[in-house]
């Protein structure tokens, strides 16, 4: 299909050939969002960061709405946001109006994902929707942005909503190929950017990145520095698809081991431990692949960022 106008700065960056960085801002089970906005404003801070994604429900979970954190970031921070929205929680009706608002309100970046089933979640009794699918998202969002109709093709009244549209993509799939036909649908019915899952394998990473050349979509490769060793374990053994290294696991914990009851020391030794980790990996990708930047998952680890992204 023609190509979208660039309607947000994220895609501007990136059409400009800027190898862009964006973070991730996680609202959880809160009234108060006030951290949420503390870690946009570290991350405009560093003056790398031009876009944050805000997730939705991640996990299944039942946490606060994307929408309304996504419209505060860049109301009160300046930083424009990657609204996340799932169609396991709502029909196309729902679906369309959500956009709808959210367009009103001046969102530009829409990141459509199927989301976790909520038998993963802490409300396993909800019934999941899954009216459509997220390639079928990606549609919805095209008919209302390109020609100004739902799916049905009923009119909207007084503009189209002006937003880019993004997919998901993920490097540790096994088999590959499902994958990538899956993307491809994805981006034939109107995807700007890809952005991918977390990946922890360099090689693994170039490879992915180099089948997605084909369809001529600029993808931001997902990595997710870990602030302790829990939630490394804890990601290790219940994210399917995804294996944290042996080497990495095992220098988190001796960083927290060896630094017990010193705080600060242990605080600057996983810290280590990440930056010898992601540094080189970053600068591998941006050396060698056609990635047009990065997706960093640094949830609540906003001190990494001065550190992680200096010399980019």
């Amino acid at each position: 299909m023609p190509k979208r106008p660039a309607y947000s700065n994220l895609v501007k960056v990136i059409r400009d050939g800027k190898f862009v960085i964006t973070g991730e801002l996680e609202p959880e089970k809160d009234y108060d969002i006030g951290h949420v906005l503390h870690s946009a404003e570290e991350m405009k801070k560093t003056g790398k960061i031009i876009a944050a994604n805000v997730t939705d429900g991640p996990q299944g979970d039942a946490y606060t709405c994307s929408m309304v954190p996504c419209y505060l970031v860049q109301e009160k921070v300046g930083l424009e946001a990657i609204w996340q929205m799932t169609v396991r929680d709502r029909n196309r009706i729902a679906l369309f109006g959500d956009i709808l608002g959210g367009a009103i309100l001046g969102l530009k970046n829409l990141l459509a994902l199927t989301g976790d089933h909520t038998a993963l979640g802490d409300h396993q009794r909800a019934r999941p929707v899954y009216d459509l699918d997220s390639t079928q998202l990606i549609d919805l969002v095209s008919k209302m942005v390109d020609d100004g109709t739902d799916l049905e093709g009923n009119e909207i009244r007084g503009g189209r909503p002006q937003l880019n549209v993004g997919c998901a993509a993920n490097p540790n799939s096994n088999p590959r190929e499902p994958e990538i036909l899956k993307v491809g649908r994805k981006v034939e019915v109107g995807a700007d950017f890809i952005q991918t899952q977390t990946s922890f394998d360099v090689d693994d990473a170039k490879e992915f990145l180099k089948e997605l050349e084909r369809f001529n979509t600029p993808v931001l490769l997902g990595l997710f520095p870990i602030k302790n060793y829990g939630i490394a374990w804890y990601f290790n053994e219940n994210i399917p698809g995804v294996s944290v290294p042996k080497e990495f696991l095992t220098a988190l914990k001796k960083a927290e081991k060896d630094n017990k009851g010193n705080k600060q020391a242990k605080y600057d030794a996983i810290d280590k431990v990440n930056l010898e980790f992601y540094v080189p990996f970053i600068k591998e990708i941006k050396k060698t692949t056609k990635a047009a930047g990065i997706h960093c998952m640094a949830v609540h680890y906003e001190r990494l960022f001065q550190p992680l992204l200096k010399d980019l």
